[in-house]
């Protein structure tokens, strides 16, 4: 076990070094860089006011050098601006060049400087991730028992009325994208003049108008079951589907194996034969779609988070997307690079566990 968990953790680095290098190159190309210049600095820069910017903040050097600059691994570069002092990745505003580190990157903890929210990139990742982290785990806490309870029951039976009708519902809210269903929510459980908001204050069932709210922008700092619910249900929802179809089908797969029909003859109970036997190999498929809805929730949120202005970390990436926001940018591509990867090794783990055969071979 051990010498497989460090295969697959060097793995894990050669793949992350590979990924960031290439998100690194494309963040860096000319035309990105350009932009930055003209932003920082004045939009009617000329082209050799726009080297002469680049060229002064070191983002001309070698690629090769820069990544290595930002990963920490090289000294960062140190140039003289129109003043005569000493500037650099090394030295924030405000700080002393004598005082300040020859290495800033990822591996001493330095993300860089937002040129959008100006503030350091680390105090925005880890807040904006804190809050993405809190909605991840209510929606998991809602989507995998009820996949896994539909997933289960409609595959004990295959073909009955009850499978129909559960696998009916799984590819129904799978089908439905999040920006439909949340759409649909709020108008008919967060509108104070339609849906059913007024009807349920008419019946006296609830005390204003609407059962819930339309955003969740109060649950960043407070959340409630008002404030919180329907991007919770909406999310999950979504991945329910997936995941209790991968359930079902793995389920039914199981039921006609031969030591499942041997169990049966010899008069085992149904639900010892569910519980004690089935069950187990039947969430050895459905635990890999499980662990891979992490790094889907937590870039894949992106609809819902701007639908109920939700500022998390998925909301964080356009921002930084569409306002050419180079250091943030590269930040939230390390976090999703390590998420996956991380995910997908506890997945190859569980395997082991699940499945004996595995670790046999």
């Amino acid at each position: 076990m051990g010498l497989f968990i460090l295969r697959r953790v060097m793995t894990m680095l050669l793949t992350a070094i590979c990924l960031t290098f290439v998100v690194f190159f494309l963040t860096n190309l000319y035309p990105n860089l350009e932009k930055l210049a003209k932003t920082e600095g004045n939009m009617r820069m000329t082209d050799a006011q726009v080297e002469s910017w680049l060229t002064e903040n070191g983002y001309l050097q070698p690629l090769p050098l820069k990544y290595a600059q930002w990963i920490g691994v090289m000294p960062g570069a140190r140039t003289l601006d129109d003043d005569g002092e000493e500037t650099g990745r090394c030295i924030p505003p405000g700080t002393d060049p004598a005082e300040a580190p020859r290495f800033c990157g990822v591996l001493q903890g330095y993300w860089g400087f937002s040129t959008v929210f100006k503030d350091p990139v680390s105090e925005i990742i880890s807040t904006r991730l804190g809050l993405t982290a809190k909605l991840m785990f209510w929606v998991m806490l809602l989507m995998v028992p009820s996949a896994l309870l539909i997933g289960v029951l409609a595959g004990m039976r295959e073909g009955s009325r009850t499978d129909r009708t559960l696998s009916t519902f799984a590819i129904s809210t799978t089908a439905t994208p999040e920006y439909v269903s949340g759409v649909i929510f709020i108008a008919m459980l967060a509108s104070s003049r339609y849906g059913l908001g007024p009807l349920l204050n008419e019946w006296g069932l609830i005390a204003g108008n609407a059962p819930f709210k339309g955003t969740a922008t109060g649950a960043m700092e407070d959340a409630t079951f008002q404030n919180f619910f329907l991007p919770v249900l909406t999310i999950a929802l979504y991945g329910m589907g997936y995941i209790a179809r991968m359930t079902r089908a793995s389920m039914a797969e199981v039921m006609t194996a031969q030591y499942i029909r041997t169990a049966r003859l010899k008069g085992v109970k149904f639900r010892n034969i569910v519980m004690k036997h089935a069950l187990r190999n039947a969430l050895i498929a459905p635990f890999t779609v499980i662990m891979l809805q992490v790094p889907w929730l937590l870039n894949g949120v992106v609809i819902v988070e701007t639908l109920f202005n939700y500022k998390g970390f998925g909301w964080t990436l356009v921002q930084a997307a569409s306002n050419n926001d180079i250091e943030l940018l590269l930040a939230v591509s390390v976090v999703s690079v390590f998420v996956v990867l991380v995910t997908q090794l506890i997945s190859d783990i569980g395997y082991v566990f699940l499945n004996p055969r595995i670790r046999i071979s």
